[in-house]
């Protein structure tokens, strides 16, 4: 009994961080006290005690030993100059608490939420409405490129020119304005919101207003907002695409016949969009000097330079078919092209910090542009499946009132409220000066791949109708357009084998790039602190997974709704600090290598993250019919992470033996086939549905699809009551099966109906008909269309 509980303090101590010296005095008294202890054992004790509570002797006979051991065996990871970059890009945020076995709510729930201002929500409800209104998906399909009149509003309104400050000409916006103008742009036509998307997120733009000299800024900012000058960067190569380090565009430093410096380059450029109508284009090369012009290296590095498009000895004629949506993509080409010193972005300073810049800008990238084009997409998605599932019958049934539908379409709630919470949440830490690069990879890859599930799930849901294309498909160019963005900017493969833990590892866990730092500097002192804080972890981490696998984690205190959720999170949060400082105890600088195993470990990090976001939105917006879209979230994360967690056990050397452990007690399972009915039945709310897909446009136009389709649902929700009084006859044998019109006339003959009943039916039945209208051409026009 002595023994158990003599554990469970230790555990105690674990669990709370206790410092050393309070281990050594209470195992001292304790074992005074209740056990029989021999002379060897207090000698032992001593020593130790001697040898690890005098920072002087821990200096000199551990730590000490022990880098020079490292530094022998070459066990110090090694870290280049462009992944040293990527770490000083952003900053640490929460992901920093699941590396340290804890998460704070309170910090969670006081991140400041950002509201629009007046001047911004007048932007969105009018200048963005107007340019929908404008122009349609089909329409830019069939004319291969936006009208020339919406070009020009595009450009007058400032479109390009939301990221830029008022005070050089742009609209000065805020992230979370930028992300919903996007959203809402995606919802009328993806080309037009990618269009409106490039030169706000990676571009000149950006990199001069961030780094550019005063005088880049007065030439080309007030340009760039009103339209004047079309951005584009030209970064990804044939043979450098995700590796974006591997460009082999160079500049070489040369005097000109007057002793000028200038540099002339020679590029090849592909997948840039907005090239071909650029007239400013932002390039990437690696910078030479080999006759020492600058100095004595000749590898300067990754530069960035601004080139006029008419330039000679450029090239931006062509253009690509990205799987045939028209948003302009080309491919550039550029030789023997002279441009001034001055024409890199921050002049000579800015010479090779282009990988830095670079690193910076696809950071905001990937927390902004493109999770608000996936979260728009599911948004329209969830509009169009749930309203078209009321509205389709099959075998006498509404297409929602199958389970197999039902699985699918509270998939897409889930996920569309998911997406919204994490955006919610990225951006607000955006707009509050947080740099999150971690978690911005991890809303690029999440915002992406989610919106690829739910766009197929909602081509099974739609079958036909999702497959014909024309202009009553809804889906379909999302549907072609998806690849696109799982590929950009960093690919999804990429994004979350090697990027996700293998950056927030370093970056992000509390001592391990302080180590790092300490051993290439030969610090013994900051490295011994750091080493033995790491241990500490590790044993806090150990003690605190433990007593949540024992007790499920129902003693952990927390405050708001939905403790349940919030009490396995921090149990999840305890047992990947664990599993990722065991991982690298047992595998070394090699974690780094084994992609499986990182991406994993990125997949606990990751939903670590969706649930924590679902759970603040929830707090911060609190709706009775919200609850059973985070019940659903969260039991899907917390199964993904229980997932990840086995596989990781089950791969790494030594551990395979506690996957049965983990199997037995998981931290979660599936959400029962109820919950799928519960929240399909919620979306047959108008009221709610349009809440959850607000930001989604629907055009004035009584012909536009969209707009037909919510007058389905309307009437189908008026008409319901005569629809079912005329099934009970049916089924009753007082009207026999024929034609629905037949059937209405003989209800209204019969007195089932009535008059006006007849009417709204008739109505509602032409307007269905509509919306379950797919295309069809005479085939001399079909083998015309593009």
């Amino acid at each position: 009994m002595e023994t158990l509980a003599f554990i469970l303090i230790l555990i105690i101590f674990g669990y709370f961080s206790y410092p050393l010296i309070l281990w050594f005095g209470f195992i001292g008294a304790y074992s005074l006290i209740f056990f029989d202890t021999s002379v060897l054992f207090w000698v032992v004790f001593a020593l130790l005690a001697i040898l690890f509570l005098i920072p002087k002797n821990r200096l000199n006979l551990i730590s000490s030993p022990l880098v020079k051991f490292i530094m022998k065996k070459g066990l110090l990871p090694k870290i280049s100059q462009t992944e040293e970059a990527a770490l000083q890009a952003g900053t640490n945020w929460v992901e920093a608490d699941y590396f340290n076995a804890d998460i704070n709510f309170k910090a969670i729930k006081e991140e400041k939420v950002t509201k629009l201002t007046e001047e911004e929500k007048a932007f969105l409800d009018n200048e963005v409405n107007e340019l929908c209104s404008m122009t349609s998906d089909w329409e830019i399909f069939q004319d291969r490129d936006l009208r020339p009149d919406v070009w020009k509003f595009i450009k007058e309104k400032k479109f390009f020119g939301m990221i830029i400050p008022k005070e050089n000409g742009g609209l000065g916006f805020s992230a979370t304005a930028h992300s919903q103008i996007i959203e809402k742009l995606v919802s009328r036509s993806q080309v037009l919101a990618i269009t409106i998307m490039v030169p706000n997120s990676l571009g000149p733009a950006e990199l001069i207003l961030k780094h550019g000299t005063q005088k880049q800024k007065d030439r080309y900012l007030e340009d760039l907002a009103h339209g004047k000058q079309v951005p584009c960067f030209g970064l990804t190569e044939p043979n450098a695409g995700s590796d974006a380090t591997s460009i082999t565009s160079n500049g070489v430093l040369f005097k000109d016949e007057m002793g000028k410096i200038k540099i002339k380059l020679n590029f090849e450029k592909r997948y840039i969009t907005l090239g071909n109508i650029a007239t400013l284009i932002g390039l990437a090369f690696r910078l030479y000097d080999p006759e020492h012009i600058l100095g004595e290296k000749e590898d300067l590095g990754i530069t960035f330079g601004l080139l006029d498009s008419k330039l000679k000895g450029i090239d931006n004629s062509r253009r690509h078919d990205p799987l045939g949506i028209p948003f302009i993509n080309s491919p550039l080409f550029g030789k023997d092209v002279v441009i001034e010193l001055d024409d890199v972005i921050g002049g000579k300073d800015g010479i090779g910090h282009g990988w830095q810049m670079l690193v910076e800008s696809l950071s905001i990238g990937r927390g902004i542009s493109l999770p608000s084009v996936s979260l728009g997409g599911s948004k329209f998605a969830l509009k169009v499946v749930s309203s078209y599932s009321q509205i389709r019958e099959q075998f006498g049934l509404s297409l929602d009132r199958f389970e197999g539908i039902e699985e699918k379409i509270a998939k897409i709630a889930a996920f569309t409220y998911m997406l919204n919470a994490s955006r919610n949440y990225t951006l607000d830490a955006i707009d509050n000066g947080v740099r999150p690069g971690v978690i911005n990879s991890v809303m690029k890859y999440h915002a992406t791949e989610k919106f690829r599930e739910i766009i197929n799930d909602s081509m099974d849901v739609l079958g036909g109708s999702a497959i014909i294309r024309g202009e009553k498909n809804l889906l379909a160019h999302a549907y072609f357009a998806l690849p696109i963005s799982i590929t950009v900017e960093g690919a999804n493969i990429l994004t979350r084998n090697l990027m996700q833990f293998g950056q927030g590892l370093i970056k992000s866990h509390p001592y391990i790039y302080t180590q790092i730092k300490a051993l290439n500097n030969n610090d013994v002192y900051s490295f011994d602190k750091a080493f033995f804080a790491h241990i500490g972890l590790v044993v806090k981490s150990f003690s605190k997974t433990l007593t949540c696998y024992l007790t499920r984690g129902f003693f952990l205190q927390t405050e708001g709704s939905f403790k349940r959720y919030k009490q396995k999170l921090i149990w999840s949060s305890a047992e990947f600090t664990l599993l990722s400082n065991t991982a690298l105890a047992l595998l070394g600088p090699s974690l780094k290598k084994r992609e499986n195993i990182s991406g994993r470990f990125g997949d606990m990090l990751s939903y670590m993250y969706l649930i924590t976001a679902t759970l603040r939105e929830f707090d911060n917006n609190p709706k009775s019919q919200d609850k059973i879209l985070v019940d659903y979230v969260c039991n899907y994360a917390f199964e993904q992470i229980q997932i990840a967690k086995e596989d990781i056990l089950y791969n790494l050397p030594m551990l395979k033996i506690f996957v049965p452990l983990a199997r037995i007690n998981p931290i979660s399972i599936k959400s029962p086939d109820k919950l799928n009915e519960k929240i399909v039945n919620s979306l047959k709310d108008e009221t709610y549905l349009k809440d959850l897909t607000s930001s989604v446009f629907v055009s004035s136009d009584t012909k536009d699809r969209l707009n037909i389709l919510e007058k389905a649902i309307e009437l189908n929700n008026e008409t319901k009551p005569s629809f079912i009084k005329i099934k009970l006859a049916v089924k009753n044998g007082d009207l026999k099966k024929d034609s629905l019109e037949n059937i209405f006339k003989e209800a209204f003959e019969k007195t089932i109906i009535t008059k006006e009943e007849l009417s709204k039916l008739k109505r509602a039945h032409k307007v269905k008909q509509k919306i379950i209208e797919v295309d069809s051409y005479k085939a001399r026009t079909y083998k015309t269309m593009r």
